[in-house]
């Protein structure tokens, strides 16, 4: 399979070289330009066309929004924002990124964020129904009904209702052929449906406990929670306009 043409973006040389050394890790990446702020970004974009930017916001000169306005339309790259501040969470998700990595983020946290785009950039069709083989019957599970999936070795729980269904496969393999304006992961071992969200109550640490209108109390853990964030601010934002 072909990698994914990739371009960094940061102001900071420490933060670069951690991130190219991370995706080079990587067989599904192909690191193909760096630049060092906004304006070396638009004449390497231009020369290297890129499919995805990892792209620092506060940025002297053009700063990350700035870039993409430049960009505007003719078929514009996938983004992955990295940066230090949260505050800009919402803005990001509003311009279409596909992924919000806050600094310092782990290795962990990248590979969720790529494994979950890196489908996106090539075309994948979102799951809508998933089979479900029990006691000699095979069920179709409309994914809008699965409110949370949790992850069981080899398995995964599908839980619909006061229902749960167990299918074979990763949580992983799962998440990455599920719609991520749906569904979105908040802890290495759960996935929860954005639309059965009721309530985000803080934890320590960063953490939150996400209620979900059938009842079900989902720990998510800081890692995923910026993107949680930004998703449920975003959908409600939606749902009153």
């Amino acid at each position: 399979m072909t990698p994914v043409r990739a371009l960094i973006v940061d102001d900071e040389p420490l933060a670069r070289t951690r991130l190219e050394r991370l995706l080079r890790r990587r067989e599904d990446v192909e690191v193909v330009g760096i630049a060092a702020g906004g304006d070396e970004a638009l004449t390497k974009l231009g020369a290297l066309l890129p499919d995805l930017i990892f792209l620092d916001i506060q940025m002297p000169g053009l700063d990350g929004f700035d870039v993409l306005r430049e960009i505007r339309g003719g078929g514009r790259p996938f983004v992955i924002f990295t940066t230090a501040h949260a505050q800009h969470a919402l803005r990001a998700f509003e311009v279409h990124a596909l992924d919000y990595l806050l600094k310092p983020f782990d290795e962990e946290r990248l590979s969720a964020a790529l494994d979950r785009a890196l489908p996106m950039i090539r075309g994948s069709a979102w799951t809508e129904r998933i089979i479900v083989k029990s006691a000699g019957r095979i069920m179709f599970l409309s994914a809008n009904d699965v409110s949370w999936i949790a992850a069981a070795e080899n398995y995964v729980y599908l839980h619909v209702g006061r229902a749960s269904h167990l299918v074979r496969t990763s949580l992983k393999a799962l998440e990455q052929r599920l719609d991520p304006a749906r569904f979105v992961r908040v802890h290495r071992s759960a996935i929860v449906n954005v639309a059965f969200i009721a309530e985000l109550q803080s934890l320590d640490h960063g953490d939150y406990e996400v209620v979900l209108s059938d009842g079900a109390h989902v720990v998510a853990s800081r890692t995923f929670s910026e993107r949680l964030r930004a998703l449920t601010v975003s959908s409600a934002k939606i749902s009153r306009s």
